[in-house]
């Protein structure tokens, strides 16, 4: 069985977050970091080389495969912010059709930047998420 590659590290947030380039990206991750903090009341922590993640839990799939992960998280990617978020529960759709420009993947939302979305719709999206993982593996 395949050993889960991002786990968490002892690297600096800090250090990582001075390191994104683009002085409006690096605006970007400090507010994520600010909204994260709040939603999940964790403090931040880097998962893997990139991953800013907050929180953490443990989860086994019925295949017997178990890692820990973290409850809401980040990355600067050079094409977009991708969010790190539990995805499929109620009332999601209505407030990615309130969001503005995104697409989306399993478990992630990518953005441009959050000039480009509704920061309320946001911040709804990830303390919803937050609530939703803490419910399936409390």
């Amino acid at each position: 069985m395949a050993e889960l590659k991002t786990k968490r590290t002892a690297r600096s947030v800090e250090g990582f977050l001075r390191g994104v380039e683009d002085d409006e990206r690096q605006k970007d991750c400090r507010a994520l970091v600010a909204l994260m903090k709040q939603a999940t009341g964790a403090q931040p922590e880097m998962w893997g080389p990139s991953i800013v993640g907050f929180g953490s839990y443990h989860y086994k799939y019925a295949s017997g495969r178990e890692a820990d992960w973290f409850v809401a998280g980040f990355s600067p990617r050079k094409q977009n912010l991708t969010l790190y978020i539990m995805s499929g529960f109620k009332g999601a759709e209505g407030l990615l059709q309130k969001l503005g420009k995104h697409t989306t993947g399993s478990s992630c939302l990518y953005i441009k930047s959050l000039a480009d979305v509704d920061n309320a719709a946001l911040r709804k999206l990830v303390e919803r998420s937050v609530a939703e993982v803490r419910k399936r593996n409390a």
